[in-house]
């Protein structure tokens, strides 16, 4: 298990190095890649416990313990169950037979998914996990192990793709970029370093907001000071998958906004936030490496670079609506007591209903998707 001070000590310490070596000042998109995929020593790359699975049996808001969060698949099988149907119908309109997994965490997902299709009787020839982190990479080989000879790990993408994308709360933990609008002048937010009071200690990490031409994609109303995210990380990845992806689907699913809600004015204090043992804080330069940091998506600024490469649009909700759609309420009808109360979650509007959304996106030939057959919000973006 991870020492945390030496880890967050070191890590603050290697961070430091590599904003002297640029000149005193790193973007925070540069902190947040560092924060988090620092290899060994990053949030994502270090041996910390991130993931909890949730006992079916637990009561609402029960913490999970030894774990940060919980994420859908972790909170029951049924997410992922659910999932299934829509990539089993993408798999059979796209005539192919590719799942790739971006993100894949505990390996939860991936494994309701591929239990799922095998019991649809749906012809998988593989089953890809892109992900960066060799700790998480152990512990989804050892929950996948029933399905080794079809599951591989990839590190790079092939020049060309085919088949069904997924991802579950992968744009949310890439890095972002803040803006701040001070008394109607607009800065990038980024990292500088404040020298220790006492020789030996950690060095301190502190904000220092420089003069920027960067502007977030809206005119933001008022006058009044304003803190935000563009999401350059998060739109050259759909970018790259639309180069790559031959023919096929991809299905985000992550928590976010519109643009114009995204940009609401009374929004002026960003999204960034981060979450370590079932509590959220909103300092990210604090405790680092052992905390997850995340931002809200831009649905909107995904779709467009998505449609500007080459992708089209299945589809965009809510999360409930998606699933619903999917048929998660008949599940659920047939699904233990202890397990209907942790489904609930995925669809209850003041849980992950409402703020979760999907988006959908192709290349081929049009279809239908049956997630979006009803409440569709694509004309929100």
């Amino acid at each position: 298990m991870t020492n945390s001070p030496i880890l967050t000590s070191t890590l603050s310490t290697h961070i430091a190095q590599g904003i002297a070596a640029r000149g005193g000042w790193i973007g925070f998109d540069d902190f947040m890649a560092q924060a988090l995929y620092t290899p060994g020593l990053g949030y994502y790359a270090n041996d910390s416990a991130k993931f909890g699975t949730m006992p079916y049996a637990m009561q609402a808001g029960e913490a999970v313990a030894g774990s940060d969060f919980v994420t859908a698949p972790e909170l029951t099988p049924l997410f992922g169950q659910t999932l299934a149907a829509q990539v089993a119908q993408a798999l059979q309109l796209t005539q192919t037979s590719e799942v790739w997994e971006f993100g894949a965490g505990s390996g939860a997902l991936a494994l309701q998914l591929l239990e799922e299709l095998e019991a649809l009787g749906v012809p998988l020839a593989r089953y890809s996990i892109v992900d960066l982190s060799g700790s998480l990479r152990a512990r989804q080989q050892q929950r996948l192990e029933k399905y080794a000879h079809m599951v591989r790990w990839v590190s790079e993408l092939p020049d060309t793709l085919q088949g069904v994308v997924v991802g579950n709360e992968v744009l949310d933990a890439m890095p972002v970029k803040l803006l701040t609008r001070v008394s109607g002048v607009w800065h990038e937010r980024g990292v500088a370093v404040v020298p220790p009071p006492v020789n030996g200690e950690a060095p301190a990490l502190a904000w220092e907001d420089r003069p920027s031409d960067l502007r977030p994609p809206v005119e933001i109303e008022g006058p009044h000071d304003y803190l935000t995210e563009i999401h350059p990380q998060a739109e050259s990845f759909v970018r790259t998958l639309a180069d790559k992806l031959t023919v096929g689907a991809v299905f985000l699913i992550d928590y976010g906004f519109p643009e114009h809600e995204y940009y609401h004015p009374q929004r002026h204090m960003g999204t960034v936030m981060c979450h370590r043992g079932h509590k959220a804080d909103p300092d990210p330069l604090t405790e680092v490496g052992l905390k997850d940091i995340t931002a809200h998506v831009n649905f909107t600024g995904v779709a467009l670079a998505a449609q500007d490469a080459g992708l089209n649009v299945l589809g965009y909700c809510t999360q409930a609506r998606f699933l619903i759609n999917c048929g998660l309420v008949a599940r659920m009808e047939n699904a233990p007591l202890a397990v209907r109360v942790q489904a609930q979650k995925l669809i209850m509007e003041h849980e992950m209903g409402e703020l979760f959304k999907v988006i959908g996106m192709y290349k081929g030939e049009p279809w239908q998707a049956i997630g979006f057959a009803q409440g569709d919000r694509t004309h929100t973006l």
